[in-house]
């Protein structure tokens, strides 16, 4: 569901993605100074290569929407012209009576025809940090899946029973509508937006149903995934030949098996989660990337 809020007029459902949603969204009560704040966070995304909230679920997310705290401190801000920034922080004011219009924002004088930007391409490391943000969500989730396949009985005999609950008509997977009326009976009062987000983001290999154990692994409390030996046994799935490092040849294999990320994207989240520029990804590194909050 999308939605074009006109002049003068105040919305009260929360659509669109999480990583662009207005603070005022969030509030129930909105016009259309959400759009200029939107854009903000695209132009952030594409100055930096990173969305300028951001955690591993959406609540986080929109938690840090709320508190707007902005990091222009981090690479390449240091980098990034004052008058590129000056817009970027005008766009993103959590105030929308304060925020800069559509007409202030082309009037700018970074956006200006004849303006101060620079007319020099962005740089290669910003589009390849893009790609990479895009993909390693993909990544961590067929990680966490891996874990969750792997967890014991008891760990998951609650998240189970819920699973058969929802699962109405006892196919093995979740339906939207399933998931719509199985969380209501739970006494969720997720808007009908929301119960989309959360199957999207649940629904690893986005075949449009959630299965038993992509259910396991959006619902399974995060510490318990991110315990050592459920990393280690994650670790060990991609490392196939127990070499102790997963290979460029190792991660795609299993990415495309599970039809997620294309070559170029893989090896860019290789290079990235290679610290130590070795070629491959070491335990530590793993790990590191796991636990991070914003990869």
């Amino acid at each position: 569901m999308n939605m074009k809020p006109h002049a003068g007029k105040s919305y009260k459902d929360i659509v669109g993605s999480a990583y662009y949603v207005a603070p005022e969204v969030l509030r129930r009560c909105y016009g259309k100074e959400i759009d200029i704040w939107s854009a903000g966070v695209m132009l952030y995304i594409l100055l930096s290569g990173v969305p300028p909230f951001w955690a591993e679920t959406e609540k986080g997310i929109f938690d840090a929407i709320l508190k707007g705290t902005i990091d222009f401190e981090s690479k390449p801000w240091p980098s990034i012209s004052s008058s590129a920034k000056d817009l970027v922080q005008k766009m993103l004011t959590k105030d929308p009576k304060k925020r800069i219009t559509a007409a202030q924002v082309l009037e700018h004088p970074w956006l200006k025809e004849g303006g101060v930007a620079s007319d020099k391409p962005l740089e290669g490391a910003v589009l390849s940090r893009m790609k990479q943000f895009r993909a390693m969500n993909k990544l961590k989730k067929l990680a966490l899946k891996v874990i969750a396949e792997n967890l014991s009985a008891e760990e998951i005999h609650g998240l189970k029973a819920m699973f058969h609950n929802i699962d109405t008509d006892n196919s093995g997977t979740i339906t939207y509508e399933e998931l719509k009326s199985g969380l209501a009976k739970l006494g969720s009062k997720l808007t009908e937006a929301e119960v989309k987000q959360l199957m999207e983001a649940a629904d690893v290999d986005g075949n449009g149903s959630i299965d038993y154990t992509e259910f396991i692994t959006a619902t399974m409390h995060k510490h318990r995934l991110e315990r050592d030996e459920n990393l280690y046994t994650a670790f060990q799935y991609f490392d196939k030949d127990s070499s102790g490092f997963i290979t460029r040849d190792e991660l795609e294999a299993a990415m495309q098996e599970h039809g997620i990320g294309d070559p170029s994207c893989i090896r860019e989240i290789i290079s990235e989660v290679d610290t130590d520029n070795d070629g491959r990804i070491n335990y530590e590194e793993f790990c590191t990337m796991m636990r991070s909050g914003a990869k």
